[in-house]
Formats: C-alpha cells, structure tokens, sequence
C-alpha cells in the first residue's frame, strides 16, 4: 500500500487544479460508472445459507471499517465523477449504528439523483418514519421464500414475523420496495409461484436471484440446476402469457408482468451473468475494499488511502486507474483470484 501510495501521490501535485473539472468515470470497456454500492458493516443479525456459513465467520474491527466521514468523502468525490445512484448495504445496514444519519447526508450529496437500500427488514421497521423523511428511492427487501418454517431453514433465525412486518409497513407507508428472492435448488423453488403472485399488487416487484458462490465456505459451485432459463421456464408453466417489460440498458434483471398484475417480476443471471457487457456498478466494501466487479477480490483499498493522506485529486486519479484494467465480465474477473468471501463481507 506504501508504494501504491508513492506511485499515486507522484502522479499529481497534492494542490493541483485541472482535476477539480469533474471527470466523468469510464472503465477500459467504455462503460460508464453511474451506481455505487456501499456496504456499512459487514455483520448480518441473519445467517443465510446462500451468504454466510453456520458459524466460523470473524467480523471486522470497528477501526477497520470506513468511518461515515470517509463513506460521505467517497460519495461526494464519486458523485463529481459521474455517479448518480448510491445503494447502501451490508451485512444488514441497520445493524451500525448511526446508519440514518449516513443516508441523510449521501440525500443532501450534489450529483446523488437516486438514494436505495437493501435489509433484511428484521430491524428497518423502527426507522420507517426516518426513511421517510429522507425521502429513500427504493428498498431491496431481502425475502427468500413465504414460508415461516423454510424461512427458518434458510436463514437459520426465527425472524420471518419481523420481515413480513417490515414489508408490510414499507408498503403501508408509500416506500416502493422489491423483494429479493435468491433460487436455490431444493430449499425454495416451491415460492417462486407464489412470490410472482405478490406481484398483482400495483407497483409491487420481485426480483429472483440466481444462487452465486459466495456463502464464505471457499466452495465453489460447479453449475446450477436453476438459472434465469429455468426460473423462467418454471413461471412460464403457470403463467404462460407474459409480458415483458422495458428496462434500462446497465439493468441486472429481465423484467416481465403476468397480463393483468399491477407488479413485475425480474431474473438476475448473477451466475451466468448475462448482463456484465452494460454494467454500470461497483462495489465498496465496508472495510473500504473497491470492487470493479462482483468477481473480483477488490483492486484497491479507498480506506488506506484515505487515511494516508491523499487529497481529493489523488483519489481521484486512483479510481480513474482502477477502472483502466476492469474485467470485460465476471467469468474474467473470476478466473484471475477467485473469492472466497461471504456476501456479508462483499456487501450484496
């Protein structure tokens, strides 16, 4: 990290001010950065078998994750580079306190147009009147399946009642939400017909999931029985006349609707991914690792830096580096350092 930070700082004068025009992020493949994911905490009050393991996972330091200064440095310095759109995740985001305060202040960040979140919900409720007030885009509520019982199983707590409240109240209160719902094969296929029933309601949506090999076990998945073919496929069967639904050219999912449902229903190929040759993401860890792709094992620590004593336009010139050697796709970016990390510690 020294000689990273060598290399950057003698790459640009720390008063220099021909980078404070914005400069507008484009990575090796000429697609723009538009959207940034940031994860506050890596610690998750759930223990979902797709995301973390049984036990055995050893969370960070509190002085290890970013400070919410350093979050809402990188927010601002990103948002003058061309990012519109920030989603906060985790780990579950509520699980950090003073979370609210950190989404009041990425709302009032110049440049930032759209304001998201994803949670599990168990804890969201209490801040429902907070969200509100920040006037937050849209929630990703994390819900694999309606069944109190298998919902047990999938995220080895008891929480289901406190989910199925919070989607409930985001409902009740205006908030648009989307359900997240990740396929496994024998645990939870038997909810995707009655997750694309939610769907009848007006402006309700749901997105499934492709099941991706991060769960911290360093397993990897040698295929998937259920890809976004199959999850089609399988609703096709039951609801055979659909329609699909324009979406924007970075979107992860292909959209669809039942004829005469209010909602929608999406499929991420997050496994096969389909989608990697418009994307329009990155990933912050919340211990400041960026991630150009989800398949990567991060390319540069923004935290060290920060805390080194960059200026702004040294950042900057880093992150303009970073996206010099982006992989093309995930399968790329896999095969250079495969991850072994939980998708708590990635940041969903």
């Amino acid at each position: 990290m020294n000689q990273m930070t060598s290399r950057i700082k003698s790459l640009v004068p720390v008063n220099c001010l021909f980078l404070r025009i914005p400069v507008m992020l484009y990575d090796n493949h000429n697609r723009p950065i538009q959207y940034l994911r940031l994860a506050v905490t890596d610690r998750c009050n759930l223990r979902c078998q797709y995301c973390m393991p049984k036990e055995g996972i050893t969370y960070l330091p509190k002085e290890s994750l970013m400070t919410f200064e350093e979050m809402e440095r990188l927010v601002s310095l990103m948002a003058e580079m061309g990012v519109t759109k920030v989603r906060v995740t985790g780990g579950e985001p509520f699980l950090r306190k003073g979370v609210i305060t950190l989404l009041e202040r990425i709302r009032k960040t110049n440049g930032i147009q759209e304001l998201h979140l994803t949670t599990n919900g168990s804890l969201a409720v209490d801040y429902l009147d907070e969200l509100k007030k920040i006037q937050i885009d849209s929630i990703n509520l994390s819900l694999d399946t309606l069944d109190r019982d298998r919902f047990h199983r999938i995220t080895r707590r008891d929480e289901f009642d406190k989910t199925w409240n919070a989607f409930l109240a985001f409902r009740q209160a205006g908030i648009p939400i989307k359900i997240n719902c990740v396929v496994m094969e024998g645990v939870n296929t038997d909810d995707i017909v009655p997750m694309v029933e939610l769907t009848k309601e007006k402006d309700l949506s749901v997105r499934f999931i492709e099941e991706m090999p991060f769960n911290g076990t360093g397993q990897r998945l040698p295929g998937i029985a259920w890809n976004h073919k199959r999850i089609l496929e399988h609703i096709q069967e039951r609801f055979p006349d659909l329609e699909p639904v324009p979406v924007s050219a970075s979107s992860t999912a292909k959209l669809y609707k039942v004829a005469g449902y209010g909602g929608a229903f999406g499929i991420i190929a997050a496994y096969s991914r389909t989608f990697c040759g418009t994307c329009n993401r990155i990933r912050v860890t919340a211990q400041g690792l960026l991630k150009t792709c989800l398949y990567d094992n991060g390319v540069l620590n923004i935290r060290d830096l920060m805390r080194s004593g960059l200026s702004d336009e040294q950042l900057r010139i880093a992150l303009l580096d970073a996206f010099r050697s982006r992989p093309k796709d995930g399968f790329e970016a896999e095969a250079a350092r495969p991850v072994s990390a939980s998708m708590s510690t990635i940041g969903g």
